[in-house]
């Protein structure tokens, strides 16, 4: 695209050119063409996965962020993020010279595809704080020009598109679907298992006109190797992200709910879901997610207030994303009180108590914490007059020491020491193999399981070993 002659300039009623490079005809993975070069605004955790992903797949790519520390730290081979297998991957890519990143905006110019990965967060109200998304298209307009491919790919409410981003590339006197192309393509990442994702999830596509959903269908298949599904609008894609987010949020709750449920009868919530998925119902079985001491995250924690919060401006009145979200935020509470409830049934009073957390960040094998539902239950029992020491393998130790006011300590064994409970609130592959027989805790421990979901056979072996065990809904 790149080397084409403009065509369909500003005010042009001609078409703009199919995009040469960005076309990604069967060509450029057979290596008889050029391949594309793809810009990557927004380097943080979505930003990173794709670009390495990318440049893996024989692309040249740029990465763009306005955090001076983090472009440095990519182009010396280094990545701040706990994804699994994502280190050795900016560094190989960073050594092969296919990946690199940069503070300038206008490096954009030199790009064919333009990937729009910045943050999306929501406001108290739920609606979209848009300031980062707004600044970066301010920034593309700039540099943009005929031909280019433009896809959005952070969570946004329907309509985003086509009536925030569209206006504003619009800015620069191009036309989308004429001169360039416009698409939105959700990310559809699961951290832990972010890169397999990439390559293997269907990807959804929605442009501002066929043209664009079919130049950005193309490349992203050709790009990343995964099946495609095309929707008919900007909206439709928009909407599918948000679907995804709004079922899983209140499946947990579900589960949730259910975990509490049984809770009163002492029946094991996981022998009641396994069954209960066993029934068949539409396309597949009823799928009723595991409870847990919660739901943190970017994702799950805002989709769903942009879904309450998009149909309330139309005048629909949502029900399930609200309630799905008070049920979650009321988990870390729910598993405090577990905690306490135990210790008091052995006479240990919250001053008296040591609680050990080990895994701090939102869910297992992953070092983020954002909206990690494990410090509202460390914030609860500390104001109980609870003595609390922490420990994750995988966070980063200023970050958790600023979130939870907690210094992290170096080793398991430091954390359980004389601790009258061991709440595992993240259960990392680090954890797997821990000899709780060796463990220096207190005589009768608790063993909290937040989201360890040990087997029956593990929950004996634990009795036997003079521990007590106690799960959500278990």
């Amino acid at each position: 695209m790149s080397s084409a002659t403009p065509q369909g300039g500003p005010g042009s009623s001609v078409p703009g050119p199919d995009l040469n490079r960005a076309d990604l005809r069967p060509g450029w993975r057979s290596r008889t063409t050029e391949p594309p070069v793809v810009a990557v605004v927004g380097m943080g955790y979505v930003g990173s996965c794709i670009a390495g992903t990318l440049a893996d797949r024989g692309l040249s790519v740029l990465g763009i962020d306005t955090d001076v520390d983090l472009v440095d730290r990519i182009n010396r081979g280094s990545t701040p993020l706990a994804e699994p297998g994502l280190a050795d991957l900016i560094a190989a890519e960073v050594g092969a010279g296919r990946l690199r990143a940069t503070t300038a905006g206008q490096a954009c110019a030199g790009a064919d595809v333009v990937l729009l990965t910045v943050a999306t967060p929501v406001r108290q109200d739920g609606s979209l704080a848009d300031e980062h998304l707004r600044t970066a298209c301010a920034a593309l307009c700039a540099t943009l020009r005929t031909g280019q491919l433009v896809i959005l790919k952070s969570t946004v409410p329907p309509g985003t598109t086509r009536d925030v981003v569209r206006p504003l590339l619009e800015a620069s006197g191009l036309r989308a679907g004429a001169d360039f192309a416009l698409a939105y393509a959700p990310e559809r990442l699961a951290e832990g298992t972010a890169l397999h994702d990439l390559r293997t999830l269907p990807v959804v596509v929605g442009g501002i006109d066929p043209r664009s959903t079919r130049l950005a269908a193309d490349f992203l298949h050709s790009a990343l190797g995964a099946a495609t599904l095309p929707q008919e609008s900007l909206e439709a894609a928009e909407i599918v992200k948000l679907a995804d987010n709004w079922w899983i949020d209140l499946n947990i709750a579900l589960a949730n709910e259910l975990a509490m449920f049984c809770d009163l009868y002492g029946v094991d919530v996981l022998d009641v879901i396994r069954a209960a998925n066993a029934i068949p119902k539409g396309d597949g079985h009823v799928n009723i997610l595991r409870p847990s001491v919660g739901v943190g995250g970017s994702c799950l924690t805002k989709d769903p207030w942009m879904v309450w919060q998009s149909a309330r401006r139309h005048g629909l009145r949502i029900t399930t994303a609200p309630v799905g979200r008070e049920v979650n935020q009321r988990m870390p509470g729910y598993t405090a009180r577990l905690i306490l409830d135990e210790l008091a049934v052995r006479g240990v009073p919250p001053a008296e108590a040591t609680v050990a957390v080990l895994g701090l960040a939102f869910k297992n094998n992953t070092g983020d914490l954002r909206a990690t539902p494990t410090e509202p239950v460390v914030a609860a029992l500390r104001a109980t007059g609870v003595r609390v020491r922490v420990h994750d393998p995988l966070v980063d130790p200023a970050s958790a020491h600023q979130t939870f006011g907690l210094p992290v300590t170096t080793t398991v064994e430091e954390a359980v020491r004389d601790a009258h409970c061991v709440a595992l609130l993240a259960m990392h592959h680090q954890f797997e193999d821990l000899d709780f027989a060796r463990l220096p805790v207190a005589e009768s421990c608790l063993i909290l399981d937040g989201r360890a979901y040990l087997s029956k056979e593990k929950i004996a072996m634990l009795e036997r070993l003079g521990y007590t065990y106690r799960g959500i809904g278990r």
